[in-house]
């Protein structure tokens, strides 16, 4: 399935046997997680198998989400709701631009963007010189929206993002906030090869495939195989009458070890070790929720439930209310001050309060330099004035 776009560690594994996708699983883990169970995302697809963002299977292994809908159709229709299956666009579909047009003025600068109909163009001048393009790609959609478009052979990212929650066109990540110093820089940030693959492959699926980075192939948004895998050999199992067959050539992450588990949303969300070793650390880490879970005093004490989707349904929107979260933080958490604990309630009780618990102790964080505020996965006793954990 072709979209529109115009251009040019030690725990799960999942072997692949001919075409066959299997999974070796181990028991659920009940020891601490370590750093050494931990690992970076280009160690895991390096190793056979499924993991995000891997690039080695074929273009005709992806079969699209209309496929798995066949069999999965309540699933699938829920999982477009949710913001993954949104974050990529063509620039002509994004409502954020139809909706809040761009008109900023930055020194001598002023830039435009505008969307009419399906065509979205961007400009820049200073009165001297100007440059106008077409706008091709939109990635992101709740947090911040950034759009993408070629020059010279290149594609770049144009210096403003639109923040739809605070409601204002700002400077976008890794922009440099300041009068740009010429009208080249101004125009935007050329993104380099390495760049440009980990955006496609984190907002689209199957941009990679055979090793060959090719956006015109990607399927827009994180879609069903974009975290189950390549389905294509599944499909023709179960068309087949070997059902029991196709689940194991396709990737449940359901069964994955909660260090695994973490690390596959670490994927894009970025890891521990994705995070460190970038020296990625700091105030902009806020922006990583597996890297900052991974930092709890309570991660890795033996509770297989700590992981991300004990709170966050991939298949469905995310939650949105402090209140919705409350009885996962209770199903770990005793609910009476001075109660023993247990095997299934191994936290203590909060002496403070019992409802809307991330308020205190995942609260939402300002991230230097852009609007937006990131809900801290760091859980922790926040005390008044403390400075952030970094």
């Amino acid at each position: 399935m072709k979209c529109a776009f115009q251009f040019v560690a030690k725990i799960t594994f999942v072997i692949v046997i001919g075409c066959r996708l299997l999974t070796s699983q181990s028991p659920p883990q009940s020891h601490p997680a370590t750093i050494a169970d931990q690992m970076a995302t280009e160690d895991r697809v390096r190793k056979s198998g499924w993991w995000p963002t891997k690039g080695t299977f074929p273009p005709s292994a992806f079969l699209g989400s209309a496929a798995c809908a066949q069999c999965h159709s309540g699933l699938a229709a829920s999982q477009k709701k949710n913001a993954m299956a949104q974050t990529a666009t063509l620039a002509g579909g994004s409502d954020h631009l139809l909706q809040h047009p761009l008109n900023y003025k930055l020194g001598p600068y002023t830039y435009q963007a505008t969307r009419k109909g399906d065509a979205a163009t961007f400009s820049v001048t200073d009165g001297m010189t100007s440059y106008s393009t077409p706008l091709q790609w939109a990635f992101g959609i709740r947090m911040g929206q950034s759009f993408l478009f070629e020059r010279n052979g290149g594609i770049f990212m144009a210096p403003l993002t639109y923040y739809p929650e605070a409601g204002v066109w700002d400077f976008t990540v890794d922009t440099l906030h300041s009068v740009p110093e010429s009208f080249d820089k101004a125009v935007g940030r050329h993104l380099l090869d390495s760049e440009l693959r980990g955006c496609f492959d984190c907002h689209n699926t199957a941009a990679t495939t055979n090793d060959k980075f090719d956006p015109q192939r990607s399927i827009p948004g994180v879609t069903c195989e974009a975290c189950h895998g390549p389905g294509a050999d599944h499909v023709a199992a179960v068309k087949s009458g070997l059902a029991e067959m196709g689940t194991t050539m396709i990737l449940n992450p359901r069964h994955l070890s909660t260090v695994d588990s973490v690390d596959f949303c670490g994927s894009c969300h970025r890891t521990w070790w994705d995070v460190t070793l970038s020296g990625s650390t700091g105030m902009t880490s806020l922006r990583f929720p597996p890297y900052r879970l991974q930092n709890s005093r309570c991660w890795g004490n033996g509770d297989v439930r700590l992981k991300c989707v004990a709170c966050h349904d991939p298949h469905q929107p995310l939650e949105r209310e402090a209140a919705a979260y409350d009885q996962r933080c209770l199903s770990c958490h005793v609910n009476v001050v001075g109660a023993k604990t247990t095997a299934d309630h191994p936290g203590a009780a909060c002496p403070t309060a019992r409802k809307e618990c991330v308020t205190c102790h995942m609260p939402k964080e300002k991230v230097v330099d852009i609007p937006v505020k990131f809900t801290d996965h760091q859980i922790r006793v926040v005390r008044a004035n403390e400075s952030i954990p970094k």
